[in-house]
């Protein structure tokens, strides 16, 4: 399964939670939610891949991973609340086994009603007209996860009182007016009074349920009947939305990846780990969505084919929440053959003339499995369509192939098998471990290679799953290379079963190289590194709770195709020779310092307005002169200040630069421009590639 269906099924976790209808004065569990909950503790005892344990070390376990979920900035409950429920600390298996919620229940109710009187005191407070002094040194706090619980009502009124002027101070800062601070402030809080009206016994189930399952591994999971029938849906692509697969994080939703093909993905704006704060229709007004259930914030950017959603977003790499931009999506379905793989060549100069590289983008492993099943011969699917595209770029008399499985978060592992099959000549290709220790071997039964010239692979760290099985395959089979940063890391298999009441997803299985080692936490690690801007300790499976272990299993036996390992050194000397001097990779290399820098520094924000300022301005300088210096290398007028560049969108408009190149692309007129560091890296690549071949005596 891809990490995009597990992030899909993530975000369908919350989806129809505010369907469900008005809340009772005290929400109970009902004989069905007491079923449920025996169900999911069974499926986890007989059915999970690891060796679960209901017992009281699980169940402190599993009431932190709950408290979590409730309230994982500790800004609502208090010391004496986690005291006075305690006893789940060992009495939250026993209450799953039972299918006794009533504690786990009146838990939620505990933190629904500080909730409650916090959001009517922060209505209160601006209904009072506050008035904050922006002159104090104080500063506020960006993550209180590792805090301890407040002692008092009054230490939170504090807490509240920096959160709320620092919402004021971030709003005054865009040059948004007292009045409409204060009216858009107000709207959030009123309308999130909204939805805890709406709670029922389902969404309580579901919450507890994620709790449950998030304790154990981070992509088993509980499903309602209505998450279920919604998730069908999704996974068929009928749905009608953007293409952005979205999480939670504190008080934002945060973009987790991008399906391939999808509106988002053609749009080019919207970016891994950008921030949502609000949603407009059209052209009408925006909701503010800061505080928002992930399930509302969906339901907002879901709409009809055809129709346009704008965003409002805090850019992935900005650590100042004021800074924001616009992004205007057209919605639309997502349709097989945008996630096509797709074929270009792409020039290398020497000093011996042109060069030609081909390369073949794979955005996700994708078959046509009703026409599959039905026996048509023309079945369409990635295999089938990158032999195709190798014919043609064999004609085209490439002197080498990149499989491009950037962004590619998996699919249908059949594919990553037989995809495989094309570039060796029989072999074990994936090992999978059940729970019982048993493993089962795949590979590829075809005689012949479709093609065995110079090859490699280029990954980053959104490159999930069966990609990750393709990468590992081949940098086990010497093949070739990989290029790129090290991938997601998910290397566990799920599937669904029905319970009497909901479904459930249940890690069942893990992934193994045939060299014996793990995909999973850890993925693959490229040959030649290129920088990411993309933090693993945001993305990746090793930035999520509960990931299960990178481990190993006995190596298969299989033949090696070549040694890449022979020339790395040689390879690495050239390729940062290139770059220390190629104005994309230098900006990079000097963006992702600095991001790092600045996330080390900054773990409070100061609510004082002109040292906030200060603190903008000397960031934004700092970006402001990565770029100019960018620019300059290649030839471009600099640009004279921050807000030019944040309105420009440079990344994706550098049509004018040196670095453009001469590229023969199939259907290439309706292709958008490549986001030159994209484009860098991909050349880069290729360079890559042919010095390989040439040291390896494949001219």
């Amino acid at each position: 399964m891809s990490l995009f269906a597990n992030v899909r099924r993530t975000a369908c976790l919350a989806l129809c939670l505010a369907m469900a209808g008005p809340a009772s004065a005290a929400v109970t569990p009902t004989d069905a939610d007491a079923q449920a909950a025996r169900e999911v503790a069974e499926s986890l005892r007989y059915g999970h891949y690891e060796d679960v344990t209901l017992d009281d070390q699980w169940a402190t376990q599993a009431f932190t991973q709950y408290l979590k979920t409730l309230d994982p900035q500790k800004a609502y409950l208090l010391d004496s609340d986690i005291t006075e429920f305690s006893d789940l600390r060992h009495a939250f298996d026993d209450a799953m086994l039972d299918g006794d919620l009533e504690r786990l229940y009146a838990l939620h109710a505990r933190y629904q009603q500080r909730l409650t009187s916090r959001l009517e005191w922060l209505v209160k407070t601006l209904d009072g007209k506050p008035s904050f002094d922006f002159t104090r040194d104080d500063r506020l706090a960006l993550d209180r996860a590792e805090s301890p619980w407040a002692d008092s009502e009054q230490e939170l009124d504090e807490l509240w009182r920096k959160r709320l002027k620092n919402a004021w101070l971030s709003m005054s800062l865009s040059d948004k007016s007292d009045e409409d601070i204060a009216k858009t402030l107000s709207e959030r809080y009123a309308n999130q009074l909204k939805r805890i009206e709406q709670t029922n016994d389902e969404d309580i189930l579901t919450l507890i349920m994620h709790a449950v399952t998030g304790s154990i591994d981070p992509h088993s999971e509980y499903f309602s009947p209505r998450q279920g029938e919604s998730f069908d849906i999704q996974m068929k692509l009928s749905l009608d939305g953007i293409g952005a697969l979205l999480q939670s994080e504190g008080e934002y939703v945060k973009v987790s990846s991008l399906v391939p093909g999808g509106p988002a993905e053609k749009d080019g704006e919207l970016k891994p780990a950008d921030r949502i704060v609000a949603v407009g229709q059209g052209d009408g007004e925006w909701t503010n969505v800061v505080g928002m259930r992930l399930d509302d914030v969906v339901d907002l950017i879901r709409g009809p084919k055809g129709s346009v959603v704008r965003l409002e977003v805090i850019p992935a790499q900005s650590l100042d929440v004021t800074k924001t931009r616009e992004v205007d999506i057209t919605r639309d379905t997502v349709k097989l053959e945008d996630q096509a793989a797709n074929a270009k060549v792409v020039d290398v100069k020497r000093d011996d003339g042109v060069h030609r590289i081909g390369v073949i983008h794979v955005p996700a492993f994708y078959v046509d499995f009703d026409a599959w099943q039905a026996g048509e011969d023309d079945y369409r699917s990635t295999t089938r369509d990158v032999a195709r595209l190798i014919d043609e770029l064999k004609a085209k008399q490439v002197e080498g192939i990149i499989l491009d499985l950037r962004n590619n978060g998996g699919g249908a592992l059949q594919e990553a098998n037989s995809m495989i099959g094309l570039f060796i000549d029989r072999g074990p290709t994936v090992q999978v471990r059940d729970a019982r220790g048993r493993i089962s071997l795949y590979g590829d039964t075809d005689a012949g290679t479709h093609y065995d010239g110079p090859l490699a692979v280029l990954v980053n760290r959104l490159s999930a799953s069966a990609s990750e099985i393709f990468a590992g395959a081949i940098q086990d089979y010497g093949r070739g290379p990989v290029i790129g940063s090290q991938t997601f890391g998910k290397g566990t298999v799920q599937t669904i079963s029905s319970l009497t009441q909901g479904e459930i997803k249940l890690t069942r299985a893990k992934f193994y190289r045939i060299s014996g080692d793990s995909t999973q936490n850890k993925g693959v690690k490229p040959d030649i590194a290129f920088p990411s801007i993309i933090d693993p300790k945001e993305i990746g499976e090793s930035s999520l709770d509960y990931a299960l272990p990178w481990d190993q299993v006995r190596p298969v036996k299989y033949r090696r195709y070549g040694e890449p390992a022979r020339y790395l050194a040689a390879l690495r000397a050239r390729h940062e020779s290139r770059v220390e001097q190629e104005p994309n990779f230098v900006y990079l290399q000097s963006e992702v310092a600095l991001s790092k820098a600045l996330r080390a520094q900054q773990t409070s924000i100061s609510l004082n307005r002109e040292q906030r300022k200060r603190e903008m301005d000397a960031q934004e300088a700092e970006q402001l002169a990565l770029e100019n210096k960018r620019r300059r290398a290649l030839g471009m007028e600099p640009l004279s200040s921050f807000a030019e560049l944040d309105a420009a969108s440079d990344h994706i408009a550098s049509a004018e630069s040196d670095l453009q190149q001469e590229i023969e692309t199939q259907d290439s007129t309706d292709e958008p421009a490549e986001d030159p560091i994209d484009q860098a890296q991909l050349q880069e690549s290729a360079e890559i590639l042919l010095d390989y071949a040439h040291l390896n005596g494949d001219r």
